[in-house]
């Protein structure tokens, strides 16, 4: 999507990374309510690359095999060790809240989490970078994710680095790993929206006091947890 339909609105993480380069933005077809946004970030902390399609598998092997040839990914050059990290940057509201979710599998850290913004870090011999995830009114009282990734580049390494890799991102990994959180969202969301007409077919708790109930995402989730479904073992029940 045009970097100018991010930039427009006043996202917190502005005021962190004004020495950063916005490197790509995504618009996510994850439709939801304006309480569901954490249920996207937990979706996206929790994504293991290693299960994505041959060509993206096979990019990110060679760069992790690199990243161990050259030194790339060693500990001193990370978070904390060549770079501080930007959690020293935050005013005071973010740094007291929430820093978000811990990744299951990804090189990134949680920086913050506010009811519609979310930020990660990531450093390597490479770069310094932030996963930075919005949610934004859709219109029709719809929501959606979106997407933005801030780069700052570790001299001319990082600049070349980043310049060769830039068609692999854009062809390669980007699209078909959004496609796969697009459709494991929708799953969800179809699943928890059975699981909700059940209960109130049933008159369990699902239908509430007043016998209506409107619950986001979010709120069933601990309701898929319970029943020990990931979104890929939900496709393939489906």
């Amino acid at each position: 999507m045009p970097i100018i339909a991010h930039t427009s609105r006043p996202w917190r993480i502005d005021e962190i990374v004004r020495d950063f380069r916005l490197e790509d933005v995504w618009a996510l077809q994850t439709p939801g309510g304006p309480d569901d946004f954490p249920e996207l970030v937990q979706m996206i902390a929790s994504g293991d690359p290693s299960r994505g399609p041959r060509a993206a598998r096979a990019l990110w092997a060679i760069r992790w095999k690199l990243g161990e040839l050259l030194g790339w990914d060693r500990p001193d050059t990370g978070v904390g060790a060549r770079v501080p990290t930007l959690r020293d940057r935050l005013p005071a509201d973010l740094r007291d809240g929430p820093p978000g979710p811990v990744f299951d599998t990804l090189p990134f850290s949680s920086l913050y989490l506010t009811g519609d913004e979310w930020a990660a870090e990531i450093a390597n011999q490479t770069m310094h970078g932030v996963l930075h995830l919005g949610w934004v009114p859709d219109g029709s009282d719809s929501w959606r994710g979106e997407m933005a990734v801030y780069v700052k580049p570790n001299g001319r390494l990082g600049t070349v680095y980043m310049a060769a890799i830039r068609p692999f991102r854009h062809r390669i990994v980007y699209p078909p790993m959004l496609r796969r959180l697009e459709r494991d969202w929708r799953v969800v969301a179809e699943v928890v929206a059975e699981l909700v007409a059940t209960d109130v077919d049933r008159g369990g708790e699902g239908s509430g006091a007043e016998g209506t109930r409107t619950p986001g995402l979010l709120g069933a989730t601990q309701t898929l947890s319970q029943l020990s479904y990931s979104p890929s073992e939900l496709k393939v029940s489906r």
